[in-house]
């Protein structure tokens, strides 16, 4: 994926036609990039859990003991969430465990100890990964490469996934290496030999030869995966989507596209704590709900330490890119107005704070979240950023603390 410097913090949401000083602001919902959801009963890829204590049907069960990677999926569920589900303990891991920890009352050592595991074992009947069978609308893209230069980027229909492996590993919080780890040669792990379907050569990307504006629509790289094929994922769940939740319809598809459920706790207070680089959501008792890590600020660009509003919410923003406002742009750049997508410079939300230009938003590498720079906004997972909007309202407190 090409993206531009860092992660640019200002969309000036479309029809707006914001002023280049942000004194416009227009948080209305956008328009998303993909079709219209369907039902969620009709969704192949969710999750399908035992009932309660239910013991888990032996034929879902795990192909071997994944510890770290069953307590990364279920922390995901519960919104303590690892970043990245990868089966490592490491940093975006240990957050989560910290704020699970903070809200049960133990420990806050961000380690998987004993009364931890003690916490999480009724879920253990929940498994590390699960096989699903790749359908074919969401198999279908389409899938364009990402163009380096904002210039380019404009005249692009829309800022969508460059592979069929990119949008499978969001949809599963995970990486396509982890993916390719859990099919080697493109069976599921634990099977001995290729199911219906399955496939080890790499199909190209659907693609469109050209678009409006001027633009070539180049096809992005070839996709390990493809349609109709069973593969093993990380078990995300949480993803139980109720369409008569949610007006947007469209919005909806980009839930279902990232795995992230309509049924969420509602945010009293968030707080964004810079020295542990993490997004912190409490409900109106003072109780921890929600734990993300996150990206904030840079040495050119700091988090805004204070208390801030949030003036309202875009899903799916496009976004207006004006190099005066980044100090790494380069001479030659020209503003520009960039369409929505997953893979856009702000992701799939973004939050609008009360300080000028400053928000809350996804990202296109979610790999990098907590490890790389922003020009001072919050950056999150595409996902943590969806269930984040969902959480809260213009009446959700957010304090941004050193």
């Amino acid at each position: 994926m090409s993206r531009l410097p860092l992660i640019a913090c200002l969309p000036l949401f479309v029809l707006a036609a914001c002023g280049l000083d942000g004194a416009d602001r227009d948080t209305s919902e956008q328009p998303a990039a993909e079709a219209p959801v369907a039902a969620a009963s009709d969704d192949p890829l969710a999750s399908r859990d035992p009932t309660g204590n239910a013991p888990l049907d032996p034929a879902q069960a795990d192909d071997q003991p994944r510890p770290v990677m069953q307590a990364q999926v279920v922390l995901d569920r519960l919104g303590f969430t690892p970043g990245v589900v990868d089966g490592k303990t490491g940093m975006s891991t240990r957050n989560a465990l910290k704020g699970f920890q903070q809200a049960n009352d133990l420990d806050r050592s961000g380690e998987l100890d004993e009364a931890t595991k003690r916490a999480l074992e009724q879920w253990s009947n929940i498994p590390a990964t699960r096989v699903v069978t790749i359908p074919a609308d969401f198999a279908a893209g389409p899938f364009y490469e990402t163009p380096e230069e904002p210039a380019d980027q404009a005249k692009m229909p829309v800022l969508t996934y460059e592979s069929l492996d990119e949008k499978l590993a969001e949809r599963f919080h995970t990486t396509v290496e982890v993916l390719k780890q859990l099919n080697p040669g493109g069976v599921p792990a634990g099977m001995t030999a290729p199911p219906q379907g399955a496939t080890s050569t790499p199909t190209p990307s659907a693609t469109s030869p050209s678009a409006g504006g001027g633009a070539t629509l180049m096809p992005g790289p070839a996709s390990f995966f493809r349609a109709g094929q069973q593969v093993r994922v990380p078990n995300v769940g949480a993803d139980r989507i109720d369409p008569s939740a949610v007006d947007d319809k469209s919005w909806l598809a980009t839930l279902k596209m990232l795995g992230v459920g309509t049924q969420q706790p509602k945010a009293d207070k968030i707080v964004v704590d810079k020295s542990a680089g993490t997004l912190l959501a409490y409900d109106a008792g003072g109780k921890i709900v929600a734990a993300f890590t996150a990206t904030m600020g840079s040495s050119n660009d700091p988090l805004p330490l204070g208390d801030w509003k949030i003036l309202g919410k875009a899903l799916n923003p496009p976004f207006n890119y004006n190099p005066d406002l980044f100090w790494d742009a380069k001479p030659t750049d020209e503003k520009a107005k960039l369409p929505p997508g997953p893979n856009g410079p702000v992701g799939v939300v973004w939050i609008d704070l009360s300080k000028e230009h400053y928000g809350i938003h996804g990202t296109p590498n979610p790999e990098t979240i907590g490890r790389a720079e922003s020009h001072g906004c919050v950056r999150l997972t595409n996902w943590d950023a969806a269930r984040l909007a969902q959480m809260v309202s213009g009446s959700t407190k957010v304090s941004f603390v050193a």
